[in-house]
């Protein structure tokens, strides 16, 4: 073949080149709308259990969640075990996958741990907030206030989750934070329970939600660790005194433990 004829042919090369470009960019794609698709579909599934409208003990069934929020089961499937290793959900071997529910001694458990992090969270919170900072959690107790004064449990709750959240945040720890989160996501449902069930639940976790702020702003580590440890103990405590107080039954995935 001539040098002339064979410079009027296309490189092989190129043409495998261009005909992969777009499949590569389709795949690329598909690959960060599948992503999306399930941060999104997480996210959701994430509000409505911390909302109460999914309940411990739930089963979550990947086809019917899927045809609801009108995705395929792919991104469903992945927002399970991201769920799973948030600790909201578990999978349970020939059963499917389940909202998680844990015991009332189980909970104690994990508000003794949660005691420990908060106090270390006051004391970094603390050192690292900036005046910002300081301004966003003001925000927050102000918001806090009027769901509080309106005994309004379904604003005032996630407002209380994105305080404890953002003084995790503040620290700039990110293995305090993933640990933190985790045992919050545990808890759900029983500090949901003490703001329903209490009585002065709502004017008590302000207060001390706005002397934790003070704390904070001060710079006093000691301090906001303390407020926080504190926070945490008489969460629980106030927790078994509104079940006690309330003899109505408690939902099914609340289960009652006596200490021994």
């Amino acid at each position: 073949m001539s040098s002339t004829a064979s410079a009027n042919l296309p490189d092989p090369h190129d043409e495998m080149t261009k005909a992969a470009a777009p499949r590569g960019l389709s795949s690329a794609i598909e690959l960060l709308r599948s992503h999306s698709l399930t941060t999104l579909v997480q996210q959701e599934l994430e509000r409505r259990i911390l909302a109460g409208d999914i309940l411990p003990g739930d089963r979550l069934v990947e086809q019917e969640v899927a045809g609801e929020l009108n995705v395929s089961r792919g991104p469903v499937r992945e927002a399970f075990r991201a769920l799973e290793q948030a600790g909201l959900v578990v999978t349970e071997k020939n059963r499917g996958v389940f909202v998680r529910q844990i015991s009332l001694r189980e909970a104690d458990e994990i508000y003794e741990v949660r005691a420990g992090l908060d106090d270390l969270i006051g004391r970094l919170a603390a050192e690292r907030a900036t005046a910002a900072d300081h301004a966003e959690l003001r925000a927050l107790i102000a918001e806090m206030r009027v769901a509080g004064k309106a005994k309004d449990v379904s604003a005032y709750y996630p407002l209380n989750i994105r305080f404890h959240d953002r003084l995790a945040q503040i620290t700039g720890n990110g293995t305090l934070l993933a640990a933190y989160r985790r045992l919050i996501n545990e808890l759900h449902l029983y500090r949901r329970q003490t703001l329903e069930r209490g009585a002065d639940s709502f004017h008590t976790s302000t207060r001390q939600h706005a002397d934790i702020v003070e704390a904070v702003a001060a710079r006093d580590g000691p301090r906001a660790g303390e407020l926080l440890y504190r926070h945490a103990v008489e969460s629980r405590s106030r927790l078994h005194e509104a079940l006690e107080r309330d003899e109505t039954l408690p939902p099914p995935a609340l289960v009652r433990e006596t200490a021994p």
